[in-house]
């Protein structure tokens, strides 16, 4: 195996022009790791913010960015268990995804889905680890209760309103045109609310009110989203897109009973990662065999075009993921 391979590199803090491709050494497989010659990559929120300087990765993480990859098992470390060389999978990084090769930990990794490609499977580790965890651990969604996803056109948002459905809830989601509202629609929303055009507050309480929320807008949001749950309904923060700070009324919370968390997959610790990667396994990779529910693609990009994918997504004009093609 070569001793180096091509990377895109945060120069500096700012916008997605600091993308740069470099070298740099392969890594090695630690204790509990394997290194992955990457095929696909996917590209996130949180590439963007630690693009910005908004995001810094862990201590012990890659500096690259790119918390998602599919690709081929070429080396497995000391204590690594349940995948072999040769192996065809998709994984959780802790960064360093925009690159030929990366290592992450063993447990991180999961089988292709079967009828499923390299470039489908490397969306599926960030959004599917996502969604589950807050959607269905955390937020503990049922079958027949609302729902309710904003940015239902995002990786987060389609991934969720798919789910959601399949396990029998009734699924709401908001969406900036009607281009994606409808596509919202065609994933299984039962509604899908243009945000330029209509109160989602209104329209939840006039369905009875939301019993689950997953947000990753934040700011003027957070009041809003507690009007629009029903009682003992629960809130799910993920993201801040809006800003993190906004004054509040508890009382609400008191008087109707309401649950707000949230939480960051990141700096999770390496065995919670891998319970959520157990519990995909059991739960919905047969979904992912079966075409009961599967990544919108949205455009790739070559991996030295790592700039254009974040002003793709920074633009919000997309719908699904965007990919970058590594050794595709």
């Amino acid at each position: 195996m070569a001793q180096m391979m091509r990377a895109i590199e945060i120069t500096e803090a700012g916008g997605p022009e600091v993308l740069k491709p470099v070298e740099r050494p392969i890594p090695e497989a630690g204790h509990g790791q394997v290194v992955l010659k990457v095929a696909w990559a996917g590209v996130n929120r949180p590439d963007a913010l630690q693009r910005a300087g908004l995001y810094a990765p862990p201590p012990t993480a890659s500096d690259l960015p790119g918390l998602e990859a599919s690709g081929e098992v070429v080396s497995v470390g000391p204590g690594a268990q349940g995948v072999s060389v040769g192996d065809q999978v998709c994984a959780l990084l802790p960064g360093g995804g925009y690159a030929e090769y990366v290592a992450t930990p063993a447990a991180h990794c999961l089988p292709v889905p079967g009828g499923m490609g390299l470039r489908e499977a490397a969306c599926l580790p960030e959004t599917y680890f996502t969604v589950w965890s807050n959607v269905f651990t955390r937020g503990g969604l049922k079958g027949g209760e609302r729902f309710l996803v904003h940015g239902g056109s995002s990786g987060i948002g389609t991934t969720a309103i798919q789910l959601a459905r399949a396990f029998g809830a009734r699924v709401f989601t908001t969406a900036g045109s009607a281009e994606k509202c409808d596509v919202c629609v065609q994933l299984g929303a039962e509604q899908a609310i243009n945000y330029r055009e209509d109160d989602f507050v209104s329209v939840l309480r006039e369905a009875g009110g939301a019993d689950l929320i997953l947000d990753m807008v934040g700011g003027d949001y957070i009041p809003r989203n507690l009007k629009a749950l029903a009682d003992d309904g629960r809130l799910v923060q993920i993201a801040f897109l809006g800003g993190p700070k906004v004054e509040v009324n508890f009382t609400t919370l008191m008087t109707r009973r309401l649950t707000m968390t949230g939480s960051t997959l990141r700096p999770q610790s390496d065995l919670a990662k891998a319970r959520i990667a157990r519990d995909l396994a059991g739960a919905v990779w047969p979904l992912l065999e079966a075409g009961t529910v599967a990544p919108v693609m949205d455009q790739e990009f070559a991996l030295e075009d790592a700039h254009a994918a974040h002003a793709r997504m920074e633009s919000s004009g997309h719908i699904g993921k965007i990919v970058l093609n590594v050794n595709g």
